[in-house]
């Protein structure tokens, strides 16, 4: 019989993370990350990890288990976290995936094939050269002709992402999200998605407060001793939280500059993923009101027996 896993899905700041210790508690499961970069370690606040406290006891993996000058690939979150599934089964436990990364998340429970799409370092070397010649835009303006659908999930500046969906696109004739779509029919897990969703008005305005508080905790002095040892370039330093203060310690704009762009990049990354995961995975939504969402996690507590004793 396949496993049955749970996911909880939606945007940043609207609750995933307490849901996840409540099912863990009501169902005896154990929490996997389902965020690309509460990987990395010394990255606390800007990706909202979990404190000790927070987690309550329940075991929460694929939390700091990279340097920030490492590397990772969303073919290695799926090798890893498909492993940590099947340990966590061979438990008697139940792993609940909780985050915002929404390919991350679509790439383990459809089990994505990534071997078939192998690199080609003569296409990626000239993609490469393109990119430092003409600049990344002209290779973005590319992807969003070819294949407009990936090009909506990748961040303009992301040069490694939108190089790689040229490469596939070039290799095998075939676009990027179409090789996606293809693997998005079956599931080795019975897959059981909850989406939280929240008034907009409301979900921004506890996006602008989370930036405050972690403002508060420290969260410019996290990003400049990243920044002091050298990992201005790396891969975990484009995330936002901590790329918008890179300009701010160069001296090109003011501190209340680099705190707007970090609440407004925020708020459009919510709707990004809004955006993927309604459009992306079978998703059961339920709407936050965060005044009651005792009460909605109660309900959502009850659905999920009834879904977990169907299966």
């Amino acid at each position: 019989m396949k496993p049955q896993v749970i996911s909880i899905v939606g945007p940043t700041a609207v609750g995933k993370s307490e849901l996840a210790v409540q099912i863990a508690h009501q169902f005896n499961g154990e929490v996997i990350s389902g965020d690309s970069m509460q990987i990395y370690k010394s990255m606390d606040i800007g990706t909202a990890k979990v404190t000790e406290e927070e987690t309550e006891g329940i075991p929460h993996h694929m939390i700091n288990i990279k340097e920030p000058n490492e590397s990772f690939s969303v073919a290695e979150f799926q090798e890893r976290v498909s492993l940590l599934i099947s340990e966590i089964t061979s438990r008697q436990r139940l792993p609940v995936i909780v985050g915002g990364t929404g390919l991350y998340i679509q790439a383990v429970l459809y089990d994505f094939n990534f071997s078939s799409e192998k690199r080609n370092p003569d296409i990626v070397e000239k993609l490469e050269q393109e990119a430092a010649e003409q600049g990344i835009e002209s290779l973005y303006n590319r992807l969003k002709t070819i294949d407009p659908a990936q090009a909506a999930k990748v961040h303009p500046n992301n040069e490694r992402r939108v190089i790689r969906a040229l490469e596939v696109y070039e290799t095998t004739g075939q676009t990027l999200s179409h090789n996606h779509d293809d693997q998005s029919q079956n599931s080795p897990y019975i897959p059981h998605i909850i989406g939280l969703e929240m008034e907009r008005t409301a979900l921004y305005d506890r996006i602008n407060t989370r930036v405050d508080e972690m403002l508060d905790q420290g969260l410019e002095e996290e990003v400049r001793s990243l920044y002091d040892q050298g990992f201005e370039n790396c891969q975990s330093m484009k995330a936002i939280g901590y790329k918008e203060f890179i300009p701010y310690f160069k001296g090109e704009y003011s501190y209340e500059r680099a705190v707007e762009l970090l609440k407004r990049n925020s708020r459009r990354y919510a709707k990004r993923q809004f955006t993927y995961f309604k459009n992306k995975l079978n998703v059961q939504w339920y709407s936050v009101n965060p005044l009651k969402k005792n009460d909605k996690n109660e309900k959502i507590l009850m659905d999920l027996a009834g879904m977990l004793e169907e299966t």
